[in-house]
Formats: C-alpha cells, sequence, structure tokens
C-alpha cells in the first residue's frame, strides 16, 4: 500500500508545487510558438494549439482533478456516513423505508443525473464536487449500515446501554469510531470512481471550465492532437491512469487490512 500512495503523494506534490515554478502558466499564452514540440523555446512539453505550455497545463489539470475528486469524495462519506449510521441504528421500519431510497437511486442512470445537475444549475466547479458526490454516497451508505448493523449488538454497546447512554451518544461515541477505518478504506477506493467520473464529465465538456483545466479536458484535446504530437494525449493518459490505478490498489489493500482487523 505504501508505494502506490507513495506514487500518488508525488504526484500531488508536484501538482501543488511545480507550477508556480514554471516561467508559463497554464493560461498564459506564447504567440510565438504555437504547436511547439518538445523541449523546444522554454516549454518542455511544448505547445497546445493556443501557444499554453503543455506541462503547466498537465500539473495544473492534475491538481485540479485530484481536489475535485478529493472535494467530491468527502461529500460522499459525510452523507453516506450520516444515511448508513441511522439506517442501521434505528433499524425496523425506518431502515426499510431509508435502504429502499438508497436501491431506487441505485437504479437511475447515474451518469445521467451528473449530466442533468450540471445542465440545471450550471458548470461551476462548486456543483461538480457536489453533484458528484452526491450521488456516491450510495456505496458508502450500504457499507456504514451493515458495520453498524454489525457493532450495535457487540457487548461494549449493550453495556453503554445498560450505563444509560443514550442511543445518540452511544452511536456516536461508540459505534462510529470503530466503522472510521472501513469508511476511509472506502472512502480511498471512491476517490478514483470520482477521478473517472470527472474526468469523463470534462472530457464531454461538462465538467470544469476554461480557464481551468482538468486530466479530462488534457485528453479530449489530446486526442485532437495526437497525430502531431502524440505526447499531448499519452502524457495526461499516463497520468490519469497512474491516478486511477495507485488509488485504487491502496484502497483495496487497506480495506482488506480493515476486514481483518474487525474479524479479530
Amino acid at each position: 500500500m505504501r508505494i502506490p500512495l507513495i506514487i500518488v503523494g508525488s504526484i500531488a506534490l508536484a501538482a501543488l508545487l511545480m507550477p508556480p515554478l514554471l516561467p508559463w502558466g497554464h493560461a498564459q499564452i506564447d504567440w510565438d510558438n504555437v504547436r511547439s514540440g518538445l523541449f523546444s523555446h522554454g516549454h518542455l512539453l511544448g505547445t497546445d494549439d493556443l501557444g499554453r505550455d503543455r506541462l503547466a497545463r498537465l500539473l495544473v489539470g492534475t491538481r485540479t482533478t485530484l481536489s475535485v475528486a478529493l472535494a467530491a469524495a468527502l461529500v460522499a462519506l459525510v452523507i453516506g456516513t450520516i444515511w448508513g449510521a441511522i439506517a442501521g441504528w434505528a433499524g425496523g421500519r425506518t431502515d426499510e423505508v431509508m435502504m429502499r431510497i438508497v436501491d431506487g437511486l441505485y437504479a437511475l442512470p447515474f451518469m445521467f443525473v451528473v449530466i442533468l445537475l450540471m445542465v440545471v444549475f450550471g458548470r461551476s466547479i462548486f456543483l461538480v464536487f457536489l453533484g458528484i458526490g452526491a450521488v456516491e454516497w450510495l456505496t458508502m451508505a450500504r457499507v456504514v449500515r451493515g458495520q453498524v448493523m454489525a457493532l450495535k449488538n457487540r457487548p461494549f454497546v449493550l453495556a453503554a446501554e445498560a450505563a444509560g447512554s443514550p442511543g445518540r451518544v452511544t452511536l456516536i461515541r461508540h459505534i462510529l469510531p470503530n466503522v472510521a477505518g472501513v469508511a476511509v478504506a472506502y472512502l480511498l477506493l471512491t476517490v478514483p470512481q470520482v477521478v473517472m467520473v470527472e474526468s469523463f464529465l470534462s472530457f464531454l465538456g461538462l465538467g470544469v471550465q476554461e480557464p481551468l483545466t482538468s486530466l479530462g479536458i488534457l485528453v479530449n484535446e489530446g486526442a485532437d492532437d495526437m497525430d502531431m504530437h502524440p505526447a499531448a494525449l499519452l502524457l495526461p493518459g499516463a497520468m490519469l491512469a497512474a491516478i486511477i490505478i495507485c488509488l485504487t490498489l491502496a484502497g483495496e489493500r487497506y480495506r482488506d487490512i480493515m476486514a481483518k482487523a474487525a474479524s479479530r
């Protein structure tokens, strides 16, 4: 798990710290060097069809994609944890109604819902991560619900109830801390899913808008320019693949660790 996290951490640090150090900004146009090649005229990765530095845009696009993915995953974590904890703790009819709502939302075409939100409410970057997170919480809710239902009959919870602890206090102080590890594991697995969704939306032109850029936008631009500059597609595509693979491997490994710890 360490190596994938180190790789993602290195990518995130480079995307955060390097753009201010570059001689060209991601939206700055070099009119004298449009579509320049690699390592030419002070542009390590060349420039695009508008004369913008490809390296600066790659770093800023990576930073934007990771920021949107992390924010959307946190939104999904908060909504899913609250929903799943209430359903699992309440049980009975309340649990039945709440989980049928989750099942109904699962039946909706996920990407259609996100695209509809973008079209109706605009294409703000804040709406992007809010919209994605608001439909990515369903799996988290199911996971948290299952954990809460498994824990609420444990001796330490029964002892807290016997001592007169209110249900809300027991849930917050005794159950949720024991659910946190599993929730974090699924948070790591949610981030790469959100990365793919954000990149797809940006590829379609419904996600991040100029002057910002993202990996999805860069892949879209690179696909149009790959005949003359293959690196324009290969570099953002490789960055996107590396982030998704590393986060998925780290999440699965951490999930397995937490599953073994819970079974003891």
